[in-house]
Protein backbone atom coordinates (compact mmCIF):
# COMPACT_ATOMS: atom_id res chain seq x y z
CA UNK A 1 0.00 0.00 0.00
CA UNK A 2 1.39 3.41 -0.98
CA UNK A 3 1.79 6.06 1.70
CA UNK A 4 -0.55 9.08 1.69
CA UNK A 5 0.44 12.01 -0.50
CA UNK A 6 1.68 15.06 1.44
CA UNK A 7 -0.70 17.97 1.97
CA UNK A 8 0.30 21.36 0.57
CA UNK A 9 -0.89 24.84 1.39
CA UNK A 10 -2.80 25.96 -1.68
CA UNK A 11 -3.23 29.54 -0.47
CA UNK A 12 -3.32 31.59 2.70
CA UNK A 13 -5.78 34.36 3.48
CA UNK A 14 -6.48 36.81 6.26
CA UNK A 15 -9.98 37.52 7.45
CA UNK A 16 -11.88 40.77 7.08
CA UNK A 17 -13.06 42.85 10.02
CA UNK A 18 -16.84 43.09 10.06
CA UNK A 19 -19.81 43.11 12.42
CA UNK A 20 -22.91 40.96 12.68
CA UNK A 21 -25.93 40.56 14.90
CA UNK A 22 -26.50 43.75 16.90
CA UNK A 23 -23.05 45.09 16.10
CA UNK A 24 -20.77 42.31 17.37
CA UNK A 25 -17.24 42.90 16.07
CA UNK A 26 -15.65 39.85 14.47
CA UNK A 27 -13.27 38.67 11.77
CA UNK A 28 -14.85 36.91 8.78
CA UNK A 29 -12.36 34.40 7.41
CA UNK A 30 -14.61 32.28 5.16
CA UNK A 31 -17.61 33.98 3.61
CA UNK A 32 -15.90 37.17 2.45
CA UNK A 33 -14.49 38.26 -0.92
CA UNK A 34 -11.17 36.42 -0.47
CA UNK A 35 -12.79 33.03 0.20
CA UNK A 36 -16.59 32.99 -0.36
CA UNK A 37 -16.83 29.31 0.63
CA UNK A 38 -14.91 26.04 0.79
CA UNK A 39 -17.45 23.28 0.13
CA UNK A 40 -19.08 22.21 2.46
CA UNK A 41 -18.05 25.21 4.61
CA UNK A 42 -19.97 28.42 4.05
CA UNK A 43 -18.61 30.77 6.71
CA UNK A 44 -16.01 31.02 9.45
CA UNK A 45 -16.09 33.89 11.91
CA UNK A 46 -13.54 34.44 14.66
CA UNK A 47 -14.63 36.62 17.55
CA UNK A 48 -12.22 37.70 20.24
CA UNK A 49 -12.10 40.77 22.46
CA UNK A 50 -11.85 41.88 26.08
CA UNK A 51 -13.96 44.98 25.36
CA UNK A 52 -17.54 44.22 26.39
CA UNK A 53 -18.92 46.90 24.07
CA UNK A 54 -17.62 44.87 21.10
CA UNK A 55 -19.94 41.94 21.80
CA UNK A 56 -22.43 42.49 24.60
CA UNK A 57 -25.38 43.32 22.27
CA UNK A 58 -25.03 39.80 20.89
CA UNK A 59 -27.10 38.15 18.19
CA UNK A 60 -30.81 38.76 18.87
CA UNK A 61 -33.47 36.46 17.39
CA UNK A 62 -32.75 35.54 13.77
CA UNK A 63 -33.77 32.65 11.48
CA UNK A 64 -31.79 29.87 9.78
CA UNK A 65 -32.69 27.21 7.23
CA UNK A 66 -30.76 24.67 5.19
CA UNK A 67 -27.39 24.37 6.97
CA UNK A 68 -25.64 23.89 10.31
CA UNK A 69 -23.98 26.37 12.66
CA UNK A 70 -21.06 25.30 14.84
CA UNK A 71 -20.17 27.51 17.81
CA UNK A 72 -16.94 26.76 19.67
CA UNK A 73 -16.25 28.87 22.74
CA UNK A 74 -12.68 29.48 23.90
CA UNK A 75 -13.47 32.17 26.48
CA UNK A 76 -16.68 33.71 27.76
CA UNK A 77 -20.24 32.43 27.88
CA UNK A 78 -23.05 32.46 25.29
CA UNK A 79 -26.72 31.80 26.11
CA UNK A 80 -28.83 30.48 23.26
CA UNK A 81 -32.60 30.15 22.92
CA UNK A 82 -34.86 29.20 20.03
CA UNK A 83 -38.54 29.35 19.16
CA UNK A 84 -38.96 25.60 19.78
CA UNK A 85 -38.31 25.99 23.50
CA UNK A 86 -34.63 24.96 23.52
CA UNK A 87 -32.25 26.92 25.72
CA UNK A 88 -28.68 26.40 26.92
CA UNK A 89 -25.48 28.09 28.05
CA UNK A 90 -22.19 27.62 26.24
CA UNK A 91 -19.24 27.92 28.63
CA UNK A 92 -15.49 28.14 27.86
CA UNK A 93 -14.36 25.09 25.91
CA UNK A 94 -17.87 23.95 24.95
CA UNK A 95 -19.25 23.36 21.47
CA UNK A 96 -22.71 23.51 19.93
CA UNK A 97 -23.36 21.88 16.54
CA UNK A 98 -26.82 23.09 15.54
CA UNK A 99 -28.63 21.58 12.55
CA UNK A 100 -31.08 24.27 11.47
CA UNK A 101 -32.70 21.97 8.92
CA UNK A 102 -36.19 23.13 7.89
CA UNK A 103 -35.87 26.22 10.02
CA UNK A 104 -35.81 27.83 13.45
CA UNK A 105 -35.44 31.24 14.99
CA UNK A 106 -32.81 31.58 17.66
CA UNK A 107 -30.74 34.08 19.61
CA UNK A 108 -27.17 33.95 20.88
CA UNK A 109 -26.51 36.40 23.69
CA UNK A 110 -23.14 36.80 25.45
CA UNK A 111 -22.96 36.71 29.23
CA UNK A 112 -20.10 38.49 30.97
CA UNK A 113 -17.32 36.38 32.44
CA UNK A 114 -14.05 38.14 33.24
CA UNK A 115 -14.80 40.51 30.38
CA UNK A 116 -13.51 38.18 27.66
CA UNK A 117 -15.30 36.69 24.68
CA UNK A 118 -13.40 34.48 22.23
CA UNK A 119 -14.33 31.68 19.88
CA UNK A 120 -15.46 30.63 16.42
CA UNK A 121 -18.64 30.15 14.47
CA UNK A 122 -18.55 27.86 11.45
CA UNK A 123 -21.40 27.29 8.97
CA UNK A 124 -21.58 23.87 7.34
CA UNK A 125 -23.85 23.18 4.37
CA UNK A 126 -26.41 20.38 4.35
CA UNK A 127 -27.10 18.19 1.32
CA UNK A 128 -30.41 18.70 -0.51
CA UNK A 129 -31.87 15.57 1.07
CA UNK A 130 -31.32 16.96 4.59
CA UNK A 131 -32.20 20.63 4.19
CA UNK A 132 -35.77 20.19 5.45
CA UNK A 133 -35.02 17.85 8.36
CA UNK A 134 -36.19 18.70 11.87
CA UNK A 135 -33.83 21.03 13.73
CA UNK A 136 -31.55 19.42 16.32
CA UNK A 137 -28.61 20.17 18.57
CA UNK A 138 -25.40 18.36 19.42
CA UNK A 139 -24.07 20.27 22.42
CA UNK A 140 -21.14 19.25 24.57
CA UNK A 141 -19.56 20.78 27.68
CA UNK A 142 -15.74 20.95 27.76
CA UNK A 143 -15.40 17.84 29.91
CA UNK A 144 -17.17 15.81 27.20
CA UNK A 145 -14.69 16.78 24.49
CA UNK A 146 -11.85 14.22 24.58
CA UNK A 147 -8.20 15.22 24.43
CA UNK A 148 -5.51 13.28 22.55
CA UNK A 149 -1.75 13.58 23.05
CA UNK A 150 -0.50 11.96 19.84
CA UNK A 151 3.10 13.22 20.02
CA UNK A 152 5.49 15.01 22.37
CA UNK A 153 4.37 18.60 22.86
CA UNK A 154 1.07 18.04 21.03
CA UNK A 155 -2.40 18.26 22.56
CA UNK A 156 -5.55 17.87 20.46
CA UNK A 157 -9.14 18.52 21.54
CA UNK A 158 -11.16 16.22 19.28
CA UNK A 159 -14.54 17.84 18.58
CA UNK A 160 -15.25 15.80 15.45
CA UNK A 161 -13.26 13.11 13.68
CA UNK A 162 -10.59 10.83 15.07
CA UNK A 163 -7.02 11.14 16.34
CA UNK A 164 -5.56 7.69 16.98
CA UNK A 165 -8.04 5.89 19.22
CA UNK A 166 -9.73 9.13 20.33
CA UNK A 167 -13.04 9.98 18.62
CA UNK A 168 -14.88 13.29 18.87
CA UNK A 169 -18.52 13.41 20.01
CA UNK A 170 -19.97 15.16 16.94
CA UNK A 171 -21.59 12.86 14.38
CA UNK A 172 -22.68 14.08 10.93
CA UNK A 173 -22.68 11.38 8.21
CA UNK A 174 -23.46 13.82 5.40
CA UNK A 175 -20.10 15.64 5.55
CA UNK A 176 -18.09 13.33 7.88
CA UNK A 177 -16.42 16.35 9.52
CA UNK A 178 -13.10 16.72 11.28
CA UNK A 179 -12.83 19.56 13.80
CA UNK A 180 -9.67 19.65 15.94
CA UNK A 181 -8.31 22.27 18.34
CA UNK A 182 -4.54 21.67 18.23
CA UNK A 183 -1.94 23.06 20.63
CA UNK A 184 1.73 22.64 19.69
CA UNK A 185 4.57 23.41 22.08
CA UNK A 186 7.57 25.34 20.77
CA UNK A 187 9.14 23.51 17.79
CA UNK A 188 6.79 20.52 18.20
CA UNK A 189 5.88 18.54 15.11
CA UNK A 190 2.83 16.43 14.32
CA UNK A 191 1.76 14.41 11.28
CA UNK A 192 -1.93 13.74 10.75
CA UNK A 193 -3.76 11.91 7.97
CA UNK A 194 -6.83 13.71 6.64
CA UNK A 195 -9.79 11.73 5.24
CA UNK A 196 -9.38 11.13 1.52
CA UNK A 197 -11.32 13.54 -0.67
CA UNK A 198 -12.17 16.03 2.09
CA UNK A 199 -11.73 19.77 1.71
CA UNK A 200 -9.70 21.12 4.62
CA UNK A 201 -8.32 24.27 6.19
CA UNK A 202 -6.16 25.24 9.15
CA UNK A 203 -6.65 28.51 11.01
CA UNK A 204 -3.92 29.68 13.38
CA UNK A 205 -5.10 31.80 16.32
CA UNK A 206 -2.01 31.71 18.53
CA UNK A 207 1.69 31.64 17.59
CA UNK A 208 2.77 30.41 14.17
CA UNK A 209 3.85 27.28 12.33
CA UNK A 210 4.81 25.75 9.02
CA UNK A 211 2.51 23.43 7.09
CA UNK A 212 3.79 20.87 4.61
CA UNK A 213 7.00 19.00 3.94
CA UNK A 214 10.36 19.89 2.41
CA UNK A 215 10.22 22.44 -0.38
CA UNK A 216 6.42 22.58 -0.11
CA UNK A 217 6.47 23.74 3.54
CA UNK A 218 4.91 27.16 4.00
CA UNK A 219 4.66 29.39 7.05
CA UNK A 220 1.22 30.20 8.41
CA UNK A 221 1.08 33.11 10.84
CA UNK A 222 -1.40 34.03 13.53
CA UNK A 223 -4.83 34.92 12.12
CA UNK A 224 -4.06 33.32 8.78
CA UNK A 225 -6.15 30.56 7.23
CA UNK A 226 -4.39 27.97 5.07
CA UNK A 227 -6.49 26.22 2.44
CA UNK A 228 -5.07 22.70 2.26
CA UNK A 229 -4.94 20.34 -0.68
CA UNK A 230 -2.92 17.94 -2.77
CA UNK A 231 -3.05 14.92 -0.48
CA UNK A 232 -3.90 13.50 2.93
CA UNK A 233 -0.68 13.48 4.99
CA UNK A 234 -0.55 16.78 6.85
CA UNK A 235 2.65 17.87 8.60
CA UNK A 236 2.56 20.65 11.18
CA UNK A 237 5.71 22.17 12.68
CA UNK A 238 5.39 24.84 15.36
CA UNK A 239 7.65 27.85 15.54
CA UNK A 240 9.65 29.06 18.54
CA UNK A 241 6.53 30.45 20.25
CA UNK A 242 4.46 27.31 19.73
CA UNK A 243 1.08 27.45 18.03
CA UNK A 244 -2.62 26.87 18.47
CA UNK A 245 -4.95 26.29 15.56
CA UNK A 246 -8.19 24.72 14.47
CA UNK A 247 -8.01 22.08 11.75
CA UNK A 248 -11.31 21.53 9.97
CA UNK A 249 -12.17 19.16 7.12
CA UNK A 250 -15.36 17.89 5.50
CA UNK A 251 -16.63 15.88 2.57
CA UNK A 252 -17.65 18.30 -0.22
CA UNK A 253 -21.30 18.10 -1.30
CA UNK A 254 -20.79 19.37 -4.87
CA UNK A 255 -24.36 20.66 -5.07
CA UNK A 256 -25.73 24.02 -6.24
CA UNK A 257 -25.75 26.65 -3.51
CA UNK A 258 -28.28 29.49 -3.54
CA UNK A 259 -27.98 31.59 -0.42
CA UNK A 260 -29.14 34.87 1.00
CA UNK A 261 -28.48 35.91 4.57
CA UNK A 262 -29.59 33.15 6.94
CA UNK A 263 -31.00 30.78 4.28
CA UNK A 264 -28.94 28.33 2.19
CA UNK A 265 -30.81 26.24 -0.37
CA UNK A 266 -30.21 24.53 -3.73
CA UNK A 267 -32.55 26.56 -5.97
CA UNK A 268 -33.87 30.11 -6.12
CA UNK A 269 -37.42 28.76 -5.75
CA UNK A 270 -36.45 27.02 -2.47
CA UNK A 271 -34.79 30.22 -1.28
CA UNK A 272 -37.90 32.30 -1.98
CA UNK A 273 -40.04 29.69 -0.21
CA UNK A 274 -37.81 30.01 2.85
CA UNK A 275 -38.58 33.74 3.05
CA UNK A 276 -42.31 33.07 2.67
CA UNK A 277 -42.29 30.35 5.33
CA UNK A 278 -40.42 32.59 7.76
CA UNK A 279 -42.68 35.56 7.18
CA UNK A 280 -45.77 33.38 7.66
CA UNK A 281 -44.48 31.92 10.93
CA UNK A 282 -43.86 28.37 9.76
CA UNK A 283 -40.34 28.03 11.24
Amino acid sequence: MSSPTPVRVQRTIRGMATSDGAGVRLTRVIGGPSLPDLDPFLLLDEFGTDRAEDYIAGFPSHPHRGFETVTYMLDGRMRHKDNHGNEGLLTPGSVQWMTAGRGLVHSEMPEQESGQMRGFQLWVNLPARDKMTEPKYQEFAPERIPVATPAAGVQVKVIAGQVGEVTGPIVQPATDPVYLDITLAADARWDYTLPEGHNAFAYVFEGGLTVGQGEDARPVARQELAVLGGGERLQLQAGAEGARLILVAGRPLREPVVRHGPFVMNTRQELMQAFVDFQEGRF
